[in-house]
């Protein structure tokens, strides 16, 4: 498992194939950080599909208005929704949309993004100063490569669940906590044995 830094500012997200870790930026982009966090905690984004997926691009989900695939789920509407909480200004910064990095999701209005995001399959220059980046898979992308391509897909994966670290069990002795208890075990010379 990955070594998680910043329980509050790391997100878990279930998918088929297995656990994808996102190292969230509130440096960079303290409002849509914050956004991702509140929509995790309350589990609106429990559920719902990967609506638009174009190979050597980009996966796209978070619609938690109309891409909840148990609740009246119609692939046709998911991806034209948002949460019911105001839409967020724009955060661009100079982190470049590379491959793992998460974008927001917007429509033409820069000031637009609410609750859809995207995770970038490769290096996607072009996006730079365009879409705000607030974090980063930092392990688990082998996960996000195996979902389901289309536009819509087919069959849709999704997120099955989407926890911040810092509320899953057993996440919040982090790794200063474990690297002690080593250390402990060194000096009192029973490691190992």
């Amino acid at each position: 498992m990955a070594e998680i830094k910043d329980p509050e500012n790391t997100i878990l997200m279930e998918l088929t194939g297995g656990t994808v870790t996102i190292e969230l930026l509130p440096d960079v982009a303290p409002q849509h950080t914050a956004r991702m966090k509140e929509l995790a905690r309350s589990g609106a984004y429990n559920n719902v599909a990967f609506h638009r997926v174009i190979d050597g691009f980009m996966a796209q989900t978070g619609d938690v208005a109309n891409g909840n695939m148990e609740k009246d789920f119609n692939i046709r509407m998911a991806g034209t929704g948002g949460s019911d909480m105001p839409d967020l200004p724009a955060e661009f910064s100079k982190l470049p949309h590379d491959r793992g990095s998460i974008g927001a999701a917007r429509s033409a209005n820069p000031n637009s993004a609410n609750s859809q995001f995207f995770i970038n399959f490769s290096d996607n220059a072009f996006l730079n100063g365009q879409y705000t980046v607030y974090g980063r898979v930092v392990e688990g992308m082998e996960h996000v490569d195996a979902i389901q391509r289309g536009e819509p897909p087919m069959n849709p994966d999704r997120m099955i669940s989407v926890m911040v670290a810092a509320d899953a069990g057993g996440a919040d002795a982090g790794p200063a906590e474990a690297s002690e208890a080593e250390a402990d075990a060194g000096a009192d010379g029973d490691a190992g044995e």
